[in-house]
């Protein structure tokens, strides 16, 4: 990769799928969710740092983690991590950066990519990457899409049109079909999960904006002159309080007719939820997850964490998810990742904002 890459992480979600491992003041990305002894933010940070200069390494998030980044990225320049003041989803997120970079590369080609997925085969992750970047000019946007595995319901799809090039264009996307739909879409052969991960030249962003969300495009280019300095921070508060929450793939990607995607296999997941931690753990011989002090009797496909000193005897569970933490034990259906926003809603109303 040259000096013109940056790549922007992106860091600001709350991950509340992995209630109450991951809570509001230390989600996920934080945390050492692997074992390896460096935490999601910090594994994505390691696939670019001998590839990328550290000046072309960004990371949006949120203002209240400020000193978390600081403590696990000190080796970013501060005025590459880029504070978020409020909640907007990521497109305006990804104006921010773009217009930043703009600033200091107009000629930059952006590698955009989430802070807390997983990725196991590195070598032909950077490939994919390399492919798409070599392909970027002033008008397509890449995304990277996924081989599927299997009829995945928590995933967002992308179909393509049938082509030898190694890029081809996107015909449609679908958010979290139905598994009947997702079955369907598996069988056609010209879908694949939507990695989340997007590819660009500064350029191409910018006439984006511009093009299909004019209003924040104008909101973030009167920041011109004004990042990089002192006032950055107060443009921002007041850009933010101006942009609506919107997503990049509702607002750009589902818009646009210059969109194309790079196919990949390389070891992807998304960790969007306690099963899908479950996936990729080492099991015992009955599939299930036990992190902790814990036995087990007549008990399949569990996840069993426990974080205290507590002896957790289970009997008769099957697709359970026990996770025992000092101040909250939750017992549930792994599967069911969807309430999890319900959990966090109801014990906050009920219980306190503590045990979030």
């Amino acid at each position: 990769m040259n000096k013109n890459i940056h790549v922007v992480i992106m860091a600001g979600g709350t991950g509340t799928r992995f209630w109450p491992y991951s809570r509001n003041n230390k989600p996920k990305q934080f945390l050492d969710v692997l074992g390896t002894g460096r935490t999601l933010l910090q594994m994505t940070f390691d696939r670019f740092k001998e590839t990328v200069p550290y000046e072309n390494i960004w990371v949006v998030s949120n203002e209240i983690y400020k000193d978390l980044l600081a403590e696990q990225l000190p080796e970013l320049p501060s005025e590459n991590i880029l504070l978020e003041p409020s909640k907007r989803n990521t497109a305006p997120c990804i104006a921010y950066a773009a217009y930043k970079i703009k600033e200091k590369d107009p000629n930059g080609v952006m590698v955009i990519l989430p802070s807390d997925h997983v990725i196991f085969k590195e070598a032909a992750f950077v490939e994919v990457i390399q492919q798409a970047v070599a392909h970027t000019d002033d008008e397509r946007l890449f995304t990277i899409g996924i081989e599927p595995h299997r009829p995945e319901t928590g995933y967002g799809y992308i179909q393509f049109e049938e082509s030898e090039e190694e890029i081809k264009k996107v015909r449609t996307f679908t958010e979290k079909p139905e598994l009947e739909l997702a079955e369907k879409f598996i069988a056609s052969g010209d879908f694949v999960w939507n990695a989340g991960i997007f590819v660009w030249s500064v350029t191409a962003i910018i006439k984006a904006f511009e093009t299909y969300q004019p209003e924040l495009a104008e909101t973030f280019q009167e920041g011109t002159g004004i990042y990089y300095t002192p006032d950055e921070v107060k443009f921002i508060k007041s850009a933010y309080s101006l942009s609506k929450s919107n997503s990049i793939d509702y607002a750009i990607m589902e818009k646009s007719d210059s969109v194309y995607v790079v196919l990949g296999d390389f070891g992807w997941s998304d960790l969007g939820s306690w099963n899908a931690l479950h996936e990729i753990k080492t099991k015992d011989e009955n599939e299930n997850v036990i992190e902790g002090n814990v036995i087990t009797y007549d008990a399949q496909d569990n996840y069993i964490l426990s974080e205290t000193n507590r002896v957790i005897v289970a009997q008769g569970l099957e697709g359970y998810l026990v996770a025992d933490f000092e101040d909250v034990l939750l017992i549930c259906k792994k599967e069911d990742s969807g309430i999890f926003r319900r959990f966090v809603t109801d014990v906050k109303m009920e219980k306190g904002e503590k045990f979030i």
